[in-house]
């Protein structure tokens, strides 16, 4: 039983940890992870976790890590065919990253929640501005570009208008009436949607249609002021 034990601390390892707590993360979700829980998993004590992770918070921002580190690397500037594959390749590589956090569906709430973007992270939001600046977009527009994407580079999105929940039976008997007098545009627009319950990454609406709909507007007008030569410090173009 001791040789059992010894073995496990000698294999366990950074990448062992981390990987072992999105597993967990994965199954049981977020809530699930902690020291106690995850070192129960590894088949060691606790006290042996922190050799590797020193925290809560540092676990987490490994997890953050090993998450993004899943996504498609970028297509190679050296494969685009013209500057104007910037878009493409943009999409593609932000798609990408959506795939990721639709298998690791807690992984947005962690992002959303580091104080500070992580190695990995900063490391994808280089590749991203790597690829607009590659497009001929110049750095002012380039900046820009970054703050209008935010979250949605990572694959996610937090909506505001939600109206992926749907009213129970009695629910709309009682009170759709009601509200459509006090909110007739919200309640007409909301029975008239139509959402995929299973492509949310998170909580809210943020199912795939709505979610590309969104990117290919911001890309073509991206397109549009790159090619007005766009920039902060002039009067904008009619």
């Amino acid at each position: 039983m001791v040789q059992q034990v010894e073995a496990s601390r000698a294999a366990l390892s950074r990448d062992r940890v981390l990987q072992a707590a999105v597993a967990l993360a994965d199954t049981a979700g977020i809530d699930s992870v902690s020291m106690r829980k995850l070192s129960q998993e590894l088949g060691v004590v606790p006290m042996a976790l922190y050799k590797h992770v020193a925290n809560k918070e540092e676990l987490l921002d490994g997890m953050v890590d090993v998450v993004v580190g899943e996504i498609d690397p970028p297509r190679r500037h050296a494969d685009w065919k013209s500057p104007a594959d910037w878009k493409s390749a943009v999409r593609q590589r932000i798609l990408a990253a959506r795939r990721t956090l639709l298998r690791h569906p807690w992984a947005s709430r962690v992002i959303e929640s580091r104080r500070s973007p992580t190695p990995v992270v900063l490391e994808y939001m280089d590749s991203m501005i790597a690829m607009f600046r590659d497009g001929g977009f110049s750095i002012d527009l380039t900046h820009h570009v970054m703050h209008a994407l935010g979250s949605r580079m990572l694959g996610f999105t937090q909506e505001l208008f939600d109206d992926s929940q749907r009213l129970a039976p009695n629910a709309q008997a009682a009170g759709l009436v009601e509200m459509a007098g006090r909110y007739p545009h919200l309640v007409e627009l909301a029975m008239a949607a139509a959402h995929e319950a299973d492509s949310v990454v998170g909580s809210g609406c943020d199912d795939q249609f709505e979610f590309e709909f969104a990117l290919d507007l911001q890309l073509d007008g991206f397109e549009r002021l790159r090619q007005q030569g766009w920039s902060s410090k002039a009067p904008t173009p009619s």
